[in-house]
């Protein structure tokens, strides 16, 4: 796979127009999409990608469908449906209404390039990085994706 960083199309006038239609008071896509733009930038994962060979699909919108996608703990198949079928999905990631999607295996084949890579957890550092810049997170404590509970029973004497 072969990548072409492409610049970042806004949402188009239809997808707009429907996808405020269908949520008047918005919804965590598109407030994601209005407020912190695309996240990411096909150049984000330039290393991870060969100059020769078949185009990618694009990362970025790979990328933002992995962080939806355990947002709402989705398979594969399941993202790459709703990347199909839903409207706020469409906003967010800038495609058509008529869009048909991709293979769901694309997204395994991103999610190894990324560990391969080394860059598992670029995903989340952009995201904080975004939500830092517009002051919606504060500090530069440490973040975490998961966190377990620890109970401590004191034993009776």
């Amino acid at each position: 796979m072969s990548l072409h960083p492409q610049p970042i199309p806004p949402v188009p006038d239809e997808t707009v127009r429907v996808a405020r239609a269908a949520f008047p008071k918005g919804n965590i896509y598109l407030k994601i999409r209005d407020t912190l733009g695309s996240i990411y930038v096909d150049e984000d994962f330039a290393d991870l990608f060969s100059v020769k060979g078949q185009p990618a699909q694009s990362p970025w919108r790979l990328a933002l469908i992995c962080v939806m996608q355990y947002m709402e703990n989705l398979s594969d198949r399941q993202a790459a449906d709703a990347v199909r079928g839903r409207i706020d999905w469409k906003y967010a990631l800038s495609l058509p209404l008529e869009d048909s999607g991709f293979d769901f295996s694309a997204l395994s084949e991103f999610r190894k390039r990324l560990i391969e890579g080394g860059a598992e957890e670029f995903l989340l550092n952009r995201i904080l990085e975004q939500l830092r810049e517009k002051e919606l997170i504060k500090g530069h404590k440490r973040q975490r994706t998961d966190s377990t509970h620890i109970m401590v029973r004191n034993s009776p004497p």
